[in-house]
Parts: C-alpha cells; sequence; structure tokens
C-alpha cells in the first residue's frame, strides 16, 4: 500500500502554482503557526491577484439592525438585549424609511440588515421592513437576513425555504449576507450557539437560496474556543456547496471580539492570526471569487495589509454599525470614500466601486450607474 505523502510548502506551493485543489491535509500544514506566515501570504497572493489582479473592490453602503431583541443567547454575542432591558429597541417604519432615506442621500448603493430575533414580532414584521424600503428608495440594494434569521421564519410560518425566500425576493430582497455560519464543527458550535440553526440549516438555506438565483455571501468566526481543525472544516463544507451551486460571491473571515460577551476571558485574536486566517481562507476557497477584509473587526492596519494576503475587498463605508462596536471593536463608526480609496492605494492596489453584485460603480456626486448599465445605453 502507498503511504500518503504528507504536505509540505514545497508541495503545496506546486499545487497552487498548477491551479490544483488543496487538501485538507494542506489546509491544517498552512494553518500551524510553525509555517513562515509571508510564504503562506505569498501563496495568497499568487491566487489573488490570478483572480482579481491588483484591482481592490469597495462599496458605498449602511447597516440596519432593526431590533436588538434576541430569543437567541449566543455566547459570543455583544448585541442581543431581552425584552424588557433598558437597551432593547425595535424600529418603527417610519425610523426605517428614515435610514433608507439617509443612505440613498449619502450615495449609498447597498444597505446591510441583520438584527435579533424578536419573540414578539411576527415574520410579516420582518417582511415589511424590506417592502417598506424596496417601494420607497428601489434603486437601493438589500442585503438582508441571515439563515438563521430565514431558519426563525421558517419556526414562525411553518413555511418551506423556498416559499420564504420567494416571498421575501418578491418584496425586495436583492441577496443575503454570510452571517450566523459561526464555526460550524458541533463540538464548537454546540458551545458557542445551541440552540439556534444548526450547520447543516445553514448551508440549506443557503444551498436553497443559490437555487433561486439569489447571490449569498458566506463567513467564519474564528478566534475563540476553535482549533485549526474546525477552521479548515469549515472552509471545505463552504467549498463543497460552492461547488454544487456556485452562488456565495463573497466570503469573509470574523475576527472574534470578546469584549461585553460570555467567553470576555479570551483575548482577542493576533493580527498574525488575522492574515494566516485570510490566506488560508483564500487559499481554500478556490472557488469562490471574492476574499474580504472586513475593516471593522480587523481594524484599518491589518485590513490594508490583508490586501497582501489574500484578501480582494475591504467593504465600504459601513455606517451605522452596531454589532461588532457593542463587542468592543474599536474602529471608526464610518470610513469616507476618500480613506477607502487613499488606504487601497497606499497598499499598491487600484480601487474600484462596486454595487452589491460586483458591478463597477460610476458616479456624479451621489448618482451612480453601474458600467454594464452605462454601456448597454450607449
Amino acid at each position: 500500500m502507498i503511504k500518503a505523502v504528507p504536505p509540505s510548502l514545497e508541495s503545496i506551493r506546486d499545487k497552487v502554482a498548477a491551479g490544483e485543489r488543496l487538501s485538507f491535509e494542506d489546509g491544517m500544514f498552512l494553518d500551524n503557526p510553525a509555517v513562515p506566515l509571508n510564504e503562506v501570504g505569498a501563496l495568497a497572493n499568487l491566487v489573488r491577484e490570478r483572480k482579481n489582479g491588483h484591482y481592490t473592490y469597495y462599496n458605498i453602503n449602511t447597516h440596519l439592525n432593526p431590533t436588538n431583541v434576541c430569543v437567541y443567547r449566543c455566547t459570543f454575542c455583544a448585541f442581543r438585549s431581552d425584552l424588557r432591558d433598558p437597551k432593547g429597541y425595535a424600529m418603527s417604519d417610519d425610523q426605517i424609511r428614515e435610514r433608507g432615506r439617509e443612505a440613498v442621500e449619502s450615495g449609498c448603493t447597498e444597505m446591510h440588515i441583520v438584527g435579533g430575533l424578536h419573540h414578539q414580532r411576527k415574520y410579516d414584521w420582518y417582511r415589511n421592513i424590506i417592502s417598506v424600503l424596496h417601494e420607497a428608495y428601489p434603486q437601493l440594494h438589500l442585503k438582508a437576513w441571515t439563515a438563521v434569521e430565514i431558519n426563525w421564519f421558517q419556526h414562525l410560518t411553518g413555511w418551506s425555504l423556498e416559499k420564504i425566500l420567494t416571498d421575501l425576493r418578491d418584496a425586495g430582497l436583492g441577496s443575503m449576507p454570510g452571517g450566523g455560519a459561526e464555526i460550524f464543527h458541533p463540538e464548537v458550535r454546540d458551545q458557542i450557539c445551541e440552540h439556534k440553526a444548526d450547520a447543516q440549516n445553514w448551508l440549506d438555506i443557503h444551498r436553497a437560496a443559490h437555487e433561486l438565483g439569489l447571490r449569498t455571501n458566506c463567513t467564519m468566526l474564528y478566534g475563540h474556543i476553535e482549533k485549526s481543525f474546525h477552521r479548515i472544516d469549515h472552509l471545505i463544507r463552504l467549498r463543497e456547496l460552492q461547488d454544487r451551486t456556485g452562488g456565495f460571491q463573497t466570503f469573509i473571515p470574523l475576527a472574534f471580539h470578546p469584549e461585553n460577551t460570555g467567553l470576555s476571558h479570551i483575548r482577542k485574536p493576533s493580527s498574525v492570526m488575522d492574515l494566516r486566517t485570510m490566506a488560508v481562507s483564500r487559499l481554500m476557497l478556490d472557488n469562490v471569487d471574492h476574499i474580504k477584509a472586513y475593516w471593522i473587526m480587523l481594524g484599518i492596519g491589518t485590513a490594508q495589509t490583508a490586501l497582501a494576503y489574500g484578501a480582494d475587498d475591504l467593504d465600504g463605508t459601513v455606517r451605522h454599525e452596531l454589532i461588532y462596536h457593542d463587542a468592543g471593536a474599536e474602529t471608526p463608526e464610518i470610513l469616507s470614500v476618500d480613506e477607502i480609496r487613499r488606504l487601497i492605494s497606499e497598499a499598491g492596489r487600484e480601487p474600484v466601486e462596486r454595487d452589491t453584485l460586483y458591478h463597477r460603480i460610476e458616479r456624479d456626486g451621489n448618482s451612480w450607474k453601474t458600467a454594464e448599465a452605462i454601456t448597454a445605453a450607449r
């Protein structure tokens, strides 16, 4: 019997150069702190430039968290509130419309909508958020509701995934974010978020969305109680679903912020871990086009450095972000377009404004069109 040859930096370098898929064992090797970070980063940068050249994408976006009241008590969450807690809230239609108006007047192309699972609000309340915004501001792309929220809507309605997703799409849903994935492996998931949608539910919901033509993102929350094995397992599960559907457009590794959570005794991940996770993710997810360095969680300096470690997207202006700032993120609440473009240019990359679906944006002040629409009109 022929014994499998254990991975080495040389064998992995040959695979990457040839465009071959890396194995679970390759991922574990690269995720080992003993392997020089600069070597892993160089390989990730090769893949990044092969896919996206020197471009780095950003968008002008805003966040909307309609409620922080949540039936679940995930150990890692600092955002949630009980119904009677003084900090608990649920936004009215007028408040939601006002956020939409502010977004459009600020030139936003996207609104990112996620929040708590309010046990006194029916499904129609969540759907209404989408329809109110879409009717008032149809030019605003609504990227809304994680798989955990969709799973909650199933609980509220008893409907099939296809019926819920079709209903939300008809109301104005444009795409889905990738939150709620956390870590798929039950050894970890059962400890940090035992009651909410499990890994199979999360994957099934994204598969159903892809089959309906809805593009989605995907994520991984790292730097808490998980180990290297759990991270590589998570990436491979995402890769396998992408092989089947092709519906993921961006992967976002999310650095855990422990402050004000049930895991506050844990130190947040180091910049070295951030960069290694970014690079390994780029190398393992060979079938996902974009990797995002989410500056809110990484910090501006690490996010900028990540553009040489596999990332080709910095997210965007991100006004009104609450979830990670409640958990101790010390980054600004918003970045200007000029600041984002400067960060990208300083890193030796070419800044490109995109919409949610990665169409290039041509802008005249707060008025904008996609490059494709301009070309089609000529």
